[in-house]
């Protein structure tokens, strides 16, 4: 009765290894693949029993890894297309076996049975753990499939470590029965050490989440502005449109003045046109339009604060940066200088703003220069501001650059601030 109970327990945890590594896997999703799979699946058993039959339990025991871990790595790489997941698919199924046994050895501790007791109710709880693991723990372990290759290989340290050690200890060798305090403890060890590098991976993984969720609000808010500062200006520019198309009207106007005498009037109307025209014209710095709309904007409100704005710019209609990170790129470095220049402006000094931005090889390079009289405090080469809603911009610029993969640098030079930026 035994040996039935062993064979049949035999065959379940064959079924059960397989069936969830597949799961694993994720190879069961077309017909084809559930053919191949299951006429394997249901081949291995016999191959057991034949190694069983010649050559005893000890020997198949010995020999599992070659028999019928490394076939299945195979099957389901052919099936899948991926070696690796294959393999931390079956490592960890042989895991999730630890369940059945573990289970098992703990009533027969209870009811005080034997061998028999214990391949009973670990045959007894195959389906079972099957179907809930296949139910709770498969769908989620399939999503580690789409992460990237040094993640997966990390989800994959403990149970490797398990296979090894199971196999090390209680197969190979008797070093577990043994009762060596080292070995009995070494699990345990794994088990700690894990946890730990789970802890202080999780906390950086926080740690980057929040800094990226500041990021994305600072970014947020900055694109709503400069969305806000493109819509006014185009809709000035519109209007701009608008009085050019109505040049015939006007002309008409001032036929009919000029006709009748009124020459005073005719001059008034036309320096009033004029006045209307030229508030709502956008400068063409280059051929980028968002460039040519920040910077009018920034320049008619340099004009405005006494400040002057010296802009040398070569950019092409299209380039590789988004027109809204341009924007908030240009919007928060123009920004910041002109805050820079006000207080020296209403003390009467005389500040120039030197914007240098153009394209070369693909890559948009930038700098602004700005009269800077107060000393500028740098962390980590990057000014910081005890004032508050001070510094977002510079951490605006900083987090686009550093998405693009170009480099940024903040200096001061003989009283002069000077941004530099590449992406």
């Amino acid at each position: 009765m035994n040996t039935y109970i062993f064979l049949l327990d035999g065959f379940a945890v064959s079924i059960f290894g397989s069936v969830l590594s597949a799961a694993f896997c994720n190879v069961n999703n077309t017909p084809r693949n559930r053919l191949v799979f299951w006429c394997f699946a249901l081949w291995l058993p016999l191959l057991q029993g034949a190694i069983y039959a010649f050559w005893g339990a000890d020997f198949l025991q010995k020999v599992y890894p070659l028999a019928v871990h490394i076939p299945l790595i195979l099957v389901l790489y052919t099936l899948s297309k991926d070696l690796m997941w294959s393999v931390v698919s079956v490592f960890c199924a042989y895991l999730c076996c630890q369940l059945r046994r573990w289970i098992a050895l703990l009533i027969v501790a209870l009811v005080s049975g034997g061998e028999l007791v214990h391949n009973t109710v670990q045959l007894l709880m195959t389906i079972p753990l099957l179907l809930i693991l296949l139910k709770f723990v498969a769908p989620a372990f399939r999503q580690l499939a789409h992460h990237p290759a040094k993640i997966r290989a990390q989800f994959c340290v403990i149970p490797a470590v398990y296979y090894a050690f199971d196999y090390l200890t209680t197969v190979y060798t008797d070093l577990l029965i043994s009762g060596g305090y080292v070995v009995i403890e070494f699990m345990p060890f794994v088990c700690c050490a894990a946890y730990l590098v789970f802890l202080l991976y999780l906390s950086k993984q926080d740690q980057k989440r929040f800094q990226l969720q500041q990021a994305q609000k600072v970014l947020d808010a900055q694109l709503s502005q400069s969305v806000r500062e493109i819509t006014a200006l185009r809709d000035s520019q519109a209007l701009a449109r608008q009085y050019r198309h109505d040049l015939r009207h006007h002309l008409q106007y001032l036929s009919a003045c000029i006709e009748n005498g009124q020459t005073e009037q005719a001059q008034s109307y036309i320096a009033g046109i004029c006045r209307e025209i030229e508030a709502q014209k956008v400068q063409c710095y280059c051929e980028n339009e968002a460039a040519n709309l920040i910077l009018s904007a920034f320049a008619a409100r340099a004009q405005k604060c006494g400040v002057q704005m010296k802009v040398q710019a070569a950019l092409p209609a299209a380039v590789a940066v988004s027109d809204s990170d341009l924007c908030v790129l240009l919007s928060n470095a123009l920004e910041n200088a002109l805050n820079a220049c006000q207080p020296l402006a209403a003390a009467g000094a005389v500040c120039t703003v030197d914007v240098q931005i153009f394209e070369r090889e693909g890559r948009l390079f930038l700098q602004v220069r700005n009269p800077s009289r107060e000393a500028v405090r740098f962390e980590n080469g990057i000014p910081v501001s005890d004032r508050p809603d001070h510094g977002i911009g510079v951490q605006s610029i900083c987090a686009i650059v550093e998405r693009y993969g170009g480099v940024y640098s903040f200096a001061v030079q003989q009283e002069e601030f000077i941004l530099r930026l590449s992406v």
